[in-house]
């Protein structure tokens, strides 16, 4: 079984941590657009061209599962992706909706929804809840959360005021959903910052679907792990190391 995960950047790799720890695959193509990320604040056009040529790159590779790692192309570009390709193609926003439904029995809870501005726009996850009955919804694009990430300032008070910034006027959340791939490395101080909300992993998402849908339910003893990049592959696979540590 080879997974090919396919991102606009390094993001993805909170993805690929989840299916390591859960041993679900021999074998993770990773595939980073890092030339041109953000996705997050281009047009629709061009996401899914982006993704269409993420997509031949992996022909090159006889994967059994496509996953897209990325919200905003999971947003714009599934069915497109999906039209092009013979297998299974995956997306975390699916992924992460059943996780929420899941997890989360009320209908009446308040549900808070972050991701870059091209993915709040698309209102991807406001359409799909609400037809599970959620109706409690604010949407918030928090893009200043990518390059706090990037840059390695989850630790300092850049992060306190960017909360601040986003959160302000904020009432009661039960749970938030995580749309980007970069904000499970600030999970728990999201959570804890809106009172120890839920929150929803698009990892973790991603593997409860694996699971449920597509019965990828083997445990393999060992998993290799291939890194691509469009730019700077040797900086991606750095970035690999600190995130994945030991998985790798």
């Amino acid at each position: 079984m080879r997974v090919g995960v396919f991102d606009s950047g390094i993001g993805g790799l909170t993805v690929v941590k989840s299916i390591l720890e859960h041993n679900l695959f021999e074998e993770v193509i990773y595939y980073g657009d890092t030339a041109r990320v953000p996705y997050g604040s281009k047009d629709k056009n061009t996401i899914i061209r982006y993704s269409l040529e993420a997509l031949e790159f992996f022909k090159n590779f006889d994967i059994d599962v496509l996953i897209v790692a990325c919200n905003t192309a999971s947003a714009y570009a599934l069915d497109e992706l999906r039209a092009n390709t013979t297998i299974p193609v995956v997306g975390v926003i699916e992924a992460g909706i059943l996780s929420l439904e899941n997890k989360l029995s009320n209908n009446d809870s308040n549900i808070l929804i972050l991701g870059t501005k091209a993915t709040i726009s698309s209102k991807k996850y406001e359409v799909a809840l609400k037809s599970y009955g959620f109706n409690n919804l604010t949407s918030i694009a928090t893009g200043l959360f990518v390059p706090i990430v990037e840059e390695q300032l989850e630790n300092t008070q850049i992060l306190d005021k960017t909360f601040e910034h986003y959160f302000k006027d904020l009432s009661h959340i039960d749970a938030v959903i995580l749309g980007c791939t970069h904000f499970p490395l600030i999970e728990e101080k999201i959570g804890k910052y809106l009172g120890n909300a839920m929150t929803i992993h698009s990892g973790e998402a991603i593997v409860e679907l694996l699971k449920l849908k597509y019965n990828c339910n083997n445990k393999f003893t060992k998993t290799d792990i291939k890194f691509f990049a469009s730019e700077n592959p040797d900086g991606l696979k750095d970035v690999a190391k600190k995130w994945l540590g030991e998985l790798i």
